[in-house]
């Protein structure tokens, strides 16, 4: 008996991600292929007829919300709106989340992945900045900055929120990660030309889910 249409689509989807959830806990090299099909609650028998090694799933891993509109573009509680006019300071906001800081199974690969990516293959490392690039355009696109280096406060502004995300993971003491999230959330915002923008009222903050009183919330301009 064949198989539903959307079939494939789906069990692909699930092994992926299984495996990016494993991927960002454990790091690309502890986690075996039997690990990454228990967790899409499959047997190691099909992974080969969707990709060819680990490597290969790995590229697809890499992908967010940025370049794939299929994958779970949110973190709990924090909800980004593509569509929106302000959806740059949004992307920001919840980059820099208290909910993405604690999430890390469902990390943004540029965050958990990327001293496994500089060991990687190129095809990795083109995956990784691929992703970098398109999350630099949608940040350029929604800057109210007029400035001739757009494109080079974007990328300042992404690799903020992806080095300050990693660096407030490494720090042990959870104050002083709360406080390098909010340092770089406002200077990314300052970079983008947001710091005048009164862009975290209350009822914003209600719609992309950020809480009162959190280091989002304290760090709104």
């Amino acid at each position: 008996m064949p198989y539903p249409a959307g079939h494939r689509t789906e069990v692909k989807a699930k092994i992926v991600d299984s495996a990016r959830r494993l991927f960002n806990r454990h790091g690309f090299d502890t986690v075996s292929v039997d690990q990454i099909m228990a967790g899409a609650g499959l047997t190691r028998g099909g992974f080969y007829s969707y990709f060819d090694s680990k490597s290969d799933l790995y590229t697809e891993v890499l992908a967010c919300f940025f370049t794939d509109p299929e994958w779970k573009n949110s973190w709990e509680g924090v909800d980004i709106d593509l569509k929106s006019h302000d959806f740059g300071a949004q992307v920001i906001r919840a980059y820099l989340s208290r909910q993405h800081f604690e999430d890390v199974e469902n990390s943004c690969p540029m965050v958990a992945l990327p001293t496994d990516v500089t060991r990687s293959n190129s095809k990795a490392r083109c995956a990784f900045e691929n992703v970098f690039a398109a999350m630099v355009t949608l940040l350029e696109r929604n800057m109210r900055s007029r400035r001739k280096d757009r494109h080079s406060i974007a990328q300042a502004a992404a690799a903020l929120c992806i080095g300050g995300m990693v660096v407030a993971r490494a720090i042990e003491t959870r104050s002083r990660a709360d406080a390098l999230r909010d340092a770089c959330m406002a200077t990314a915002f300052e970079l983008c030309g947001w710091h005048c923008a009164k862009a975290a009222n209350h009822s914003r903050r209600r719609r992309i889910g950020i809480a009162p009183n959190s280091p989002a919330h304290r760090a709104q301009p």
